[in-house]
């Protein structure tokens, strides 16, 4: 077992590329969002474990090159036993962890759910899992003065998602938390950032529901960005300390417009729900005379 290591050894290319040589965890790396960053992550000359409850992430991790570099870990990152056993694994492949992007989530149930056992799981995957991963790491950050906490939230954290309670929740509270995490620790030299971004074309928008509400709340707002250019914008804005990551910019003003006018936003997102309520149940009614 190789002991953590608080301050790593910096390259020659640090100062061009601040992310070379870092030791970096991913979680929910199997695909999607997780699997690009750790891509453009490896691409930077950073080390990394991705991480994911999908055997699938170990092919991930093989297409990405050199196995001195690149480490795939099977597990649950929501629980406590969980982290604690991802984090051993990355001390003992890398010698520490210096950046942690906590970007595993659900899409969880629909509306409200039907019980408290709906909400759990992604509450788990959504929320706390990122203050476990924080709990684990931020001491040791302190006593090395220096650390590195990304949470992949969604614009849902800033705005809403219109047929989802528990998703608009927790992706509510990713943001708060990476915005605490920030302020709190700024002067201990950990910095945070949050990434929220609108649609990405992932399974995890697909697993919203085809043609529903919430799926067509999403696609209609703005361009569906494929993983690999979220991850780009994202490591930029991770380079330069930026908090706020929005890799469709256009969620600032209507961030914006939500703050100025919080009532007549409100009321206008309702309309916008409704019509989509409308449009899907005209969907499901032409779906169904086709099938008859």
């Amino acid at each position: 077992m190789t002991a953590p290591v608080n301050n790593a050894t910096a390259s020659v290319d640090s100062a061009k590329n601040p992310v070379a040589d870092k030791r970096v965890i991913v979680t929910g790396a199997a695909g999607g969002i997780g699997a690009a960053l750790a891509t453009e992550l490896t691409a930077r000359g950073a080390r990394v474990v991705l991480a994911d409850l999908s055997p699938a992430v170990t092919d991930t991790a093989v297409g990405l090159g050199s196995p001195a570099a690149v480490h795939a870990w099977v597990g649950d990152v929501s629980s406590v036993d969980g982290i604690a056993e991802l984090i051993a694994f990355a001390d003992d492949r890398l010698g520490g962890v210096d950046m942690y992007f906590a970007n595993a989530g659900i899409i969880g149930p629909t509306g409200l759910g039907d019980s408290d056992g709906d909400w759990d799981a992604i509450i788990d995957v959504n929320m706390r899992a990122h203050i476990r991963a924080a709990q684990a790491l931020v001491p040791r950050w302190q006593e090395a003065g220096a650390g590195y906490f990304v949470a992949t939230a969604s614009a849902a954290g800033l705005l809403t998602q219109i047929g989802s309670a528990a998703y608009s929740v927790t992706k509510h509270a990713s943001v708060g938390f990476a915005e605490w995490l920030s302020l709190t620790y700024r002067d201990d030299g950990i910095r945070a950032s949050v990434i929220a971004p609108m649609g990405v074309d992932t399974d995890l928008l697909r697993a919203s529901g085809a043609d529903g509400p919430a799926q067509a709340a999403v696609t209609e707002a703005g361009t569906v960005l494929t993983p690999a250019a979220v991850a780009n914008v994202a490591l930029d804005a991770v380079e330069a300390e930026q908090f706020l990551i929005l890799p469709h910019p256009e969620v600032l003003d209507m961030y914006r417009m939500k703050g100025s006018d919080y009532d007549r936003w409100l009321k206008g997102m309702s309309r916008y729900q409704n019509r989509l309520n409308e449009a899907n149940r005209l969907n499901e009614e032409t779906t169904h005379a086709g099938n008859d």
